[in-house]
């Protein structure tokens, strides 16, 4: 049965137990799966039936919930990776390889950025690294001709810079290409990039869609509306011979870019996610909208908290009407963003660490977006691998602090902050 409602699809969709069977999603623990035909496995393996034959490739706990997030996102197909950096890394090498080219927006995550920066340019696939908010024929300056693939996040980490995900599609598609959104921080409980263009959307699933800090992750959704016929990507189109010479746009259709992700990608590189990881997962997925409700509350009245605060030199929330990305914000996130914030204590970054050690119910912690409110300091930790100059363009002040705001009590959150800043 299809669901209309995301809180609905958040509990139901993925897994529908037939009579006498669990009505909670079991966890599959096998490496393999038992067949009475040989021929009937051999289909297996030519792609010619659906099936599971080895959990590296599909198992049917990780399957009912890469459904049930493909749902949520309203795409195609989904697939389930080790890590959200996993799932950056498939989602561009599925149709990237040596000598092609990449644009992205210059703020994202520090990990994804070192991964196009270094690691991609290792295997000869260069990024051009743009400022988003630039206007379309500046941007277009970026493009080339080997240029197979633009790349944002619906909300930047940690700079919560919120992209025009219309106007990148729109650069994206001119050029016969496809866009990548990392819709991480809002998850598609408070933003559908596929409805404002965008062709294929990745999480790190370990952050709201986990929402407890337990297990690490990341998912791949297709949108299945990107034309790969055009020419530029002949790897979806033309016969792969690992596969008897089966053409993916031909055999998989609007499924083909998913199909070939996980039939080469998964199959090669082994970074599926597994059973007990997605068991755990579809437990956060179930309450993801009312998590994202509240963390958004609390974090609208921590940040207005702040605003407000004569030890707070700058803050930066999408939910402020002070905000630059507020009116963006309302456009493509109308029910609120997410519970990140950032902002800088006057003092610099001796006063931003005083700050933090400071706090009792906050912890400093790598991690973000849990139910546990948690504080960073991302240019000596997640952005460090980054020179000065990429830190500038990545939007990652000295004094910048990034506040993953949870959902206790708001009065608890916003009283620890206070004691905390007596103290600086």
């Amino acid at each position: 049965m299809n669901f209309e409602h995301l809180d609905t699809i958040a509990v139901q969709a993925g897994y529908e137990p037939k009579n006498g069977e669990p009505r909670v999603l079991p966890i599959v623990q096998s490496t393999t799966f038992k067949y009475d035909s040989a021929e009937y496995l051999g289909k297996l393996f030519d792609l010619e039936v659906d099936g599971f034959f080895y959990s590296r490739l599909g198992n049917p706990t990780v399957e009912a919930v890469e459904k049930k997030i493909c749902a949520l996102e309203g795409g195609v197909g989904c697939i389930l990776t080790a890590s959200g950096q996993a799932a950056s890394f498939l989602s561009v090498l599925n149709i990237c390889s040596a000598g092609d080219h990449i644009v992205s927006s210059a703020t994202i995550y520090g990990g994804t950025f070192n991964l196009f920066d270094v690691t991609l340019r290792r295997l000869g696939i260069e990024t051009t690294f743009v400022d988003a908010d630039a206007p379309l024929e500046e941007l277009q300056k970026a493009i080339r001709p080997n240029t197979k693939v633009v790349f944002g996040e619906s909300i930047a980490n940690p700079v919560l810079k919120v992209l025009d995900i219309e106007k990148m599609a729109a650069l994206a598609h001119s050029n016969g290409l496809p866009l990548i959104v990392d819709n991480t921080f809002p998850t598609p409980v408070n933003c559908r990039p596929f409805e404002w263009g965008a062709d294929i959307v990745i999480h790190s699933t370990t952050k709201y869609m986990d929402g407890h800090a337990q297990v690490v992750g990341g998912a791949v959704v297709d949108s299945g509306r990107f034309a790969w016929t055009n020419g530029k990507f002949p790897g979806l189109v033309e016969p792969d011979e690992s596969y008897h010479g089966l053409s993916y746009t031909q055999h998989f259709g609007k499924a083909a870019y998913i199909a070939k992700a996980r039939a080469q990608l998964i199959r090669d590189l082994g970074i599926g996610m597994t059973p007990n990881t997605a068991y755990i997962l579809n437990l956060g997925l179930e309450t993801l909208p009312l998590r994202m409700a509240k963390h958004c509350e609390n974090a609208q009245k921590v940040a207005e908290y702040l605003e407000n605060n004569g030890k707070i030199s700058w803050i930066n929330y999408p939910g402020l009407p002070s905000n630059e990305y507020y009116e963006r914000a309302k456009k493509y996130m109308p029910n609120g963003t997410c519970g990140v914030i950032s902002f800088g204590v006057k003092g610099g970054r001796e006063a931003a660490a005083k700050f933090m050690e400071a706090l009792k119910l906050a912890n400093i912690v790598i991690h973000v977006a849990d139910a546990r409110t948690s504080v960073l300091h991302p240019a000596s930790t997640t952005h460090r691998q980054l020179s000065d100059q990429a830190l500038i363009e990545a939007g990652v002040s000295a004094d910048l602090i990034r506040m993953s705001v949870g959902i206790e009590n708001a009065e608890d959150i916003i009283a620890d902050i206070a004691q905390a800043l007596e103290q600086v």
